[in-house]
């Protein structure tokens, strides 16, 4: 059931929250139309760690609840390792656009294939 909560949240998140004005934000394109002054140029950075903590954080509640909500340094590490890929997958799709919906959602599975295998199999023992 942990596993299916995980993807769950991952649509909720990836499909639900981020539509709208998150998923703008996000993208160069947006800044240069819409507010093409120098101060601007790496708002999009912000918008994409927001929603890639948002992402991380969601894909990990099953684990966090799961662990009673101790938190221990590997789960933090897992949080902030996946809030990197997560930024760097979704900023290839938005910004650089040299992948698409299928190959950044490929990956998104696979993040969260491996952060509940090494939780149940690493970090439970």
């Amino acid at each position: 059931m942990t596993l299916l909560f995980m993807f769950f949240l991952h649509i909720v998140d990836d499909f639900y929250l981020q539509p709208g004005m998150l998923s703008k934000l996000k993208c160069i394109d947006f800044w240069e139309e819409n507010a093409p002054d120098k101060l601007y140029r790496y708002d999009f950075v912000a918008a994409l760690i927001i929603h890639s903590f948002s992402w991380s954080f969601m894909i990990m509640l099953p684990i966090f609840f799961n662990e009673g909500f101790m938190i221990s340094s590997q789960l933090i590490g897992l949080l902030v390792g996946n809030l990197g890929i997560h930024l760097m997958v979704d900023n290839a799709k938005a910004n650089f656009k040299n992948i698409n919906l299928c190959v950044d959602q490929s990956i998104h599975v696979i993040q969260i294939v491996s952060t509940f295998l090494f939780w149940r199999y690493v970090y439970c023992g």
